[in-house]
């Protein structure tokens, strides 16, 4: 498979096993198989396709951080919204860079709480159904 997001090449290993993943990679085969229009951004549902990646951005960087650890920053687009990625010790992957159509500038700068980002019922209820459908993934991929 091809790998078309930022970072994919980062070797970092999962901090616990809960869901079984096995590296970066795994974990984007895995969401691959997931990601949908329910667990898209509301505002981004019409524009979801088979660009999967679409409206993931917050609820896959926290997912990231239960497995792998590290911190979310946040890339303030021009819309007002942050478009959330990944750092663990030192390396930066975004497993939903795919969505953009230009290239993105990393530079850790506005970390993201997901005690915010969570306040939103719907992003909360997204990242939760996320996490229950890849623990269910587990033993079928």
């Amino acid at each position: 498979m091809k790998y078309n997001f930022y970072g994919n090449d980062c070797n970092i290993k999962p901090i616990n096993n809960e869901y079984n993943v096995k590296s970066i990679r795994d974990l984007y085969d895995k969401l691959s198989l997931i990601w949908s229009r329910e667990t898209c951004a509301p505002r981004m549902r019409d524009r979801w396709s088979s660009n999967k990646t679409v409206g993931q951005c917050s609820i896959t960087a926290f997912l990231c951080q239960d497995i792998f650890g590290g911190d979310v920053y946040g890339i303030k687009l021009d819309d007002g919204n942050y478009h959330c990625y990944n750092v663990v010790n030192g390396f930066i992957f975004d497993l939903t860079s795919a969505q953009f159509d230009y290239d993105l500038v990393y530079e850790k700068i506005n970390l993201q709480d997901r005690l915010i980002h969570f306040q939103k019922e719907e992003k909360k209820n997204r990242y939760i159904y996320l996490c229950k459908a890849l623990r269910s993934t587990k033993d079928e991929i």
